[in-house]
């Protein structure tokens, strides 16, 4: 609207100015070497704008004219860079895609349209198609040659980082995820593989110092930041527990503060309080986590609290335990093993035989069988309870990706992922982390807690066995049937005794 306002001004000024002329009309005598010209003033203006038009045309065309080479090789230089870029688009999307082939041709065909030193993503294709085919030692050099530009470091170190990784080279992916946090801090897989190789390491404040600098940055929901500072704490303070009991009390408690549902927090902030000889406080403790979440650890920390206390007392503590959730399976396996254990066989066989009813699993079963054998009873009806338990759902246990640990820890070991285990029942497949067991840095719990070391006395794993899933149909658990002849009762328990985390 502007450009026709414009036009039409311009041409309304023109009109106003011829008219003007037309009105005002006058002579123009020019001499020039004795002859004389005489002409109308408003021819002389025509004749001077041809003038200037012709002059511009005869420029623009010895300007087009001299400009031609220039324009042709342009031309097909424009043609050669398309090209080279729709290789280059082609080697990315082949690469991603894992086609090794198609990339490596891309590459070859991108390079030879395009100039690498000018075009980056050429040493990208070149480095990812390294990756791709196996190559690491050709993938690192290029990536270290990305790194020399500042354009591209940050993508180089990423490089370098994921091809560490996949060398299983730990030392290495630290120090480019490390170099690429103080490059661009705010780069959250920069922050969060130092996070956790660093928790790895046992470098638990200084992961802290990360994860509250990400916070900082809001590269993190508050919420999710409170559970990974609660989960490092906790890892914290397992490292802490035996040479700073009081450190890992203080780490411990802020950890179950953040994170209430935390099991681990609270078992090491009791251990640390009896320590300290503090036994008032990791009761407190205990019962906080247990009114949260009723979990087998905490319960047999709690019954186990005093090392004098004979049988019956236990069993006292362990019903009191059991009133915060006294329709808990957890709560009645727990004062049903210390009903066990203080002979209380009436006791013990109803919480067990209503645990076998209600929330059928392995350890039911097995208490049924001790209960049984203790008095006097049928070795069939023994060895009954036994296949119930070979065909009854596992005990959970703390697994992650795959792998059953006896203890908790803060990261995964297969993958380095903090808060990774769950309290859950394993499944086919999941795997004993059995070489890793013996490198627990916290002390393995015993059925005995000693008086001055302070430990919290946890019971001994609990007994489960292999075996295929049993279509049988389920009966009574107070009625284990008829079954077919099986090995001594001996070579039973040897079984189960020595099967407790054999997936």
């Amino acid at each position: 609207m502007l450009r026709i306002l414009a036009f039409f001004l311009v041409v309304l000024a023109a009109g106003l100015g011829f008219a003007w002329l037309a009105d005002h009309p006058g002579s123009v005598t020019v001499v020039w070497q004795g002859q004389e010209l005489r002409t109308t003033f408003m021819v002389v203006i025509i004749a001077l704008a041809l003038l200037v038009v012709g002059a511009v045309l005869v420029f623009w065309l010895l300007q087009t004219l001299f400009g031609a080479p220039d324009r042709i090789g342009r031309f097909f230089d424009g043609r050669r860079r398309d090209r080279g870029y729709r290789a280059l688009s082609s080697g990315i999307l082949a690469a991603g895609a894992g086609d090794a082939a198609t990339a490596r041709r891309m590459e070859r065909q991108g390079r030879k349209l395009l100039s690498s030193d000018k075009e980056p993503l050429l040493r990208f294709l070149d480095a990812q198609t390294a990756m791709i085919e196996g190559d690491h030692a050709r993938a690192r050099r290029v990536f270290e040659s990305m790194e020399h530009d500042p354009d591209t470091r940050l993508l180089a170190l990423r490089g370098l980082y994921l091809n560490a990784e996949r060398v299983n080279d730990t030392s290495a992916a630290r120090q480019y995820a490390e170099r690429a946090v103080r490059i661009a801090p705010h780069v959250p897989w920069a922050g969060g593989a130092v996070l956790e190789l660093k928790a790895a390491e046992g470098d638990y404040d200084g992961a802290l110092a990360i994860l509250e600098a990400q916070r900082n940055s809001r590269l993190v929901e508050k919420s999710e930041s409170q559970r990974l500072r609660a989960v490092l704490l906790a890892g914290k303070a397992m490292s802490l527990a035996d040479a700073d009991p009081a450190g890992a009390r203080n780490a411990a408690r802020e950890a179950q503060k953040l994170s209430p549902d935390l099991v681990p927090a609270a078992l090491l902030a009791a251990r640390a309080s009896l320590r300290l000889g503090d036994a008032r406080k990791a009761q407190k403790v205990l019962e906080a986590s247990w009114r949260v979440e009723p979990h087998p650890d905490v319960a047999q920390a709690y019954i186990h609290l005093n090392p004098g206390d004979n049988a019956e007392e236990r069993l006292r503590r362990a019903q009191r335990l059991a009133g915060y959730h006294p329709d808990s399976p957890e709560s009645r396996l727990a004062v049903a093993h210390a009903a066990f254990e203080a002979r209380n066989y009436a006791l013990a066989r109803s919480e067990a035989e209503w645990v076998a009813e209600r929330a059928p699993r392995e350890n039911a079963y097995l208490l049924l069988a001790d209960i049984e054998e203790a008095e006097g009873g049928p070795d069939a009806r023994v060895r009954a309870y036994m296949q119930r338990a070979l065909r009854a759902p596992k005990d959970p246990a703390w697994t992650a990706d795959g792998i059953v640990s006896r203890e908790w820890r803060p990261f995964s070991p297969a993958t380095g992922r903090i808060d990774a285990f769950r309290w859950r029942v394993p499944v086919e497949g999941d795997a004993l982390d059995a070489p890793l067991l013996d490198n627990i840095a916290i002390p393995a719990r015993s059925t005995e807690a000693t008086p001055d070391s302070g430990q919290i006395a946890a019971p001994a794993p609990v007994p489960a066995v292999t075996a295929q899933p049993d279509t049988q149909p389920t009966t009574d658990a107070t009625d284990p049937g008829p079954v077919p002849p099986s090995p001594p009762r001996e070579a039973d328990y040897a079984q189960r005794k020595d099967a407790r985390f054999n997936l």
